[in-house]
């Protein structure tokens, strides 16, 4: 199963302020745990929203809203993706990540194809999928 650990920004994240050396070490040691472990897929910080945008799908052309954007504790400052055998497992690894107080990180679940069977009972789409997942895993999208 796969998940997406969702780090939330706070007002520090959100001022561009960037962690401590003890904390990037830190989560160096415990992104190497993950590793080691097999659990970490993937896994990123972001920049500030000040250097984002939103784009908003109406009837029309999308409209493009640049950042900053308000309610800091609900955007993303980071994420991991782990594999892992259940959602208790993600929460145990979750438990270990050196944040202090405060830290709020949400996990959500990621959908496999085969979640999408209901709606694509040939399995065209899960073959399309599976074909271009093929070509990123192998690097010939780039080529």
């Amino acid at each position: 199963m796969r998940f997406m650990v969702i780090v939330k920004a706070n007002k520090d994240s959100e001022a561009g302020i960037l962690p401590s050396a003890e904390l990037l070490t830190a989560m160096g040691k415990y992104n190497e745990e993950l590793v080691k472990a097999g659990v970490m897929l993937s896994g990123e910080g972001l920049h500030p929203s000040a250097k984002g945008a939103r784009i908003r799908f109406g009837a029309k052309e999308p409209t493009v809203i640049d950042g900053p954007f308000s309610e800091a504790k609900e955007l993303v400052a980071g994420f991991w993706l782990f594999q892992v055998k259940s959602r208790d497992e993600a929460i145990d690894w979750i438990k270990r990540a050196p944040f202090g107080e405060g830290a709020e990180l949400e996990l959500r679940q990621v959908f496999d194809a085969e979640d999408f069977a209901p709606v694509d009972p040939t399995g065209e789409l899960r073959d399309n999928e599976a074909k271009l997942r093929a070509q990123l895993e192998s690097g010939a999208a780039k080529k």
